[in-house]
């Protein structure tokens, strides 16, 4: 992952899912951004971005995003460049090496990006919910210490559809 420079174009463009529409932004070929329609953290700055449905980076994600809801466990081949503080950027990094249809929890994140350093389930959480990049870089994977559904940006309802489209399970869906 690489941060994004506040002087690049943005380019983003709206595709159609089986949970409805997501809005992608890239930048400089990777991808800055990815939001459900309606999500929270959605960026004030998307009105000033350029439309471009061709963009190379967003071809890969249309592949990507066809081979996720088809269920064949898409390979992580697109350049990622989601914008934020460096702990937030080590929060989102562990969450790549989460596996398609496994899960977590805050706190075994909390611990592993400790290694020495004082880490907080609710700092990891707070980064987790600040992903830039939903979906891809896949935070729907982290659940509360019992096991049950918490918050995501995208819905409740998207994350459990997530995780029933992976087959978690060890998910007690508590909504």
């Amino acid at each position: 992952m690489k941060a994004m420079m506040s002087k690049d174009i943005v380019y983003t463009f709206t595709t159609d899912t089986p949970l409805g529409n997501i809005q992608a932004a890239a930048s400089d070929n990777a991808l800055c951004g990815l939001w459900f329609s309606g999500q929270k953290y959605f960026p004030a700055a998307a009105k000033s971005w350029r439309k471009e449905v061709d963009y190379p980076v967003f071809v890969s994600l249309r592949a990507w995003l066809k081979d996720y809801f088809d269920q064949k466990k898409p390979k992580m081949t697109i350049p990622l460049s989601p914008s934020g503080t460096e702990f937030q950027q080590a929060v989102w990094k562990l969450l790549l090496d989460i596996p398609y249809g496994k899960t977590t929890s805050y706190g075994a994140l909390a611990l592993k990006l400790a290694a020495g350093k004082k880490a907080s389930a609710q700092a990891v959480g707070g980064a987790v919910g600040h992903n830039p990049i939903s979906l891809v870089i896949p935070c729907h994977r982290v659940l509360g210490a019992d096991g049950s559904l918490t918050g995501y940006a995208g819905g409740l309802d998207k994350k459990r559809a997530l995780l029933e489209l992976e087959g978690c399970e060890a998910v007690r869906y508590s909504l």
